[in-house]
């Protein structure tokens, strides 16, 4: 097979940025199409199209944030109007994890067998559906059941953007592309979340009609963005790799062309023929079989980034959850509570700049090691030291900041680390297990802080991390490798 131009080539000729593959041939056509595609990503540089796709997939991941940190915003005013306890509270938490987590095998098993594109799609319907409910519940109950519903529309949101970014760009870029995901999710979801909410709850609290409305737009409100990303959706394109994994050639070609010349509407102009086919030969289609990704080396690397995952996602649900009732405890006002975690996820968006930084310069499990061991301190000085406003700021953005670093790295790695026909689904998998930790994990710490206080519950997220340090030696290093060839370097 032929090589693809040059990125300078392909620069100052868009319309014909490289040469046709020769045809797929042999015992293994699906295989050497997704191959083909990889190399011609590799010399397409980034242009206005990937930026377009990152921009309309970080909407996406940012809402979803926006939705998962509500229900901590409005945490201490549904305990005060509903008389609920912090266990109580956390259940709803817990509600909404456990429904993410259906969601997320629904979205990778759908990833894989129908698109990226319409697993987004699929996500963002079902979440405007429970979005509603929760703003018109008239009782705990109703409420835990549009949790329930959020909760599955949130499930593969951000493993489904993760891993159609993964498969859009060069390998170059890729893991900086797929860990800034975060900045607009974990990064400016987490510091917009709260700060909307203290708006929201707090001077604006007389307009909506008070505490015991309020809280309720807090909900409805975040409804209406999210119908302006479905429209966006309509314009993103199927991955390249996919297509061409299901034998849709024609259509694959067409991608690469568009993403090449750096659009994203298809003008009916000339397609180039970077993929050929046999004549008379029909492409095959890659079988999928989701239970690949738990079984031999597929096994191993899940097994690893489940730890992983567990251990940081556990801990950043208990804090996102917990941290305005623990400021509330400590005798701040619910306001001031919630405009001081806003202050603090400042520290989220630092994180996750610095994972993007990260992901394009340094070893995968060079940055998950460090990091965590520096959570793990960040954590024990927040708990023990946290004595003043000054002090709260200061250690919880630092915290925040190695959380997002963490979380922004792994949103970068899981994708990488599965073949094109699972990677959805492998990719789901992990994330599944940061919500399994995230539905009990915030259980367990609103009882330890109601029975021993918050630096018990900081002391427990410190040993999470310094686990999460140990699981990172045993996944395998994939900066600066293509898909392709950590796929098959291992016999994948």
């Amino acid at each position: 097979m032929h090589n693809a131009e040059s990125p300078n080539q392909l620069a100052s000729h868009p319309a014909r940025p490289a040469r046709p593959a020769r045809p797929a041939t042999g015992d293994r056509p699906p295989a050497d199409a997704v191959s083909v595609v990889g190399r011609v990503l590799d010399a397409i540089p980034f242009n206005n199209a990937h930026r377009l796709i990152l921009l309309m997939v970080l909407l996406g991941a940012f809402f979803d944030v926006m939705e998962e940190n509500s229900l901590g915003a409005v945490g201490p005013a549904l305990k005060s109007v509903w008389n609920i306890s912090t266990p109580e509270l956390a259940f709803l938490q817990t509600v909404t994890i456990g429904a993410m987590i259906i969601g997320k095998v629904i979205t990778g098993a759908l990833g894989d067998h129908k698109g990226r594109r319409f697993a987004l799609g699929f996500n963002l319907a079902i979440y405007c559906v429970g979005a509603l409910i929760c703003a018109l519940a008239p009782g705990y109950a109703v409420l835990a059941v549009g949790r329930f519903i959020v909760g599955i529309g949130l499930g593969g949101e951000i493993a489904a953007g993760m891993t159609m970014l993964s498969e859009l760009v060069s390998t170059k870029y890729r893991g900086a592309v797929v860990a800034s995901l975060n900045v607009g999710a974990g990064g400016f979801g987490n510091v917009v979340s709260f700060g909307f909410a203290a708006v929201v709850l707090g001077p604006l609290g007389n307009f909506f009609g008070g505490p015991d409305t309020s809280w309720r737009w807090m909900f409805g409100l975040l409804f209406l963005p999210a119908l302006l990303v479905l429209v966006y959706r309509r314009f993103l394109p199927e991955t390249p790799r996919y297509l061409a994994s299901r034998g849709r050639i024609d259509e694959a070609n067409g991608v690469l062309t568009r993403l090449a010349a750096g659009r994203l509407k298809d003008k009916g102009g000339p397609v180039t023929p970077y993929i050929e086919t046999v004549v008379g030969t029909a492409p095959r289609v890659e079988k999928v079989r989701l239970s690949e990704v738990f079984h031999g080396v597929l096994l191993r690397r899940t097994s690893a980034l489940a730890v992983i995952s567990w251990m940081t996602f556990g801990a950043q649900v208990t804090v996102l959850v917990l941290m305005p009732t623990i400021l509330v405890e400590q005798g701040y006002t619910i306001t001031k509570s919630l405009a001081f975690t806003m202050v603090m996820n400042v520290g989220s968006l630092l994180g996750a700049a610095a994972a993007t930084y990260a992901a394009l310069h340094l070893p995968r499990r060079f940055v998950i090691t460090v990091g965590a061991a520096a959570a793990c301190l960040a954590a024990l000085a927040f708990g023990f030291l946290a004595k003043s406003p000054a002090l709260v700021l200061l250690l919880g953005a630092t915290f925040q900041f190695f959380v997002l670093l963490l979380n922004s790295t792994i949103f970068a790695w899981a994708p990488e680390l599965y073949p094109t026909r699972v990677r959805a689904f492998g990719t789901a998998m992990v994330a599944v297990q940061g919500n399994v930790a995230g539905a009990f994990v915030p259980i367990g710490a609103g009882l330890l802080f109601d029975r021993a206080g918050v630096v018990a519950v900081f002391v427990l997220i410190a040993a999470m991390y310094s686990v999460m340090a140990v699981a990172s030696r045993f996944a395998p290093e994939t900066h600066g490798r293509s898909l392709e060839e950590i796929s098959t370097s291992e016999g994948v």
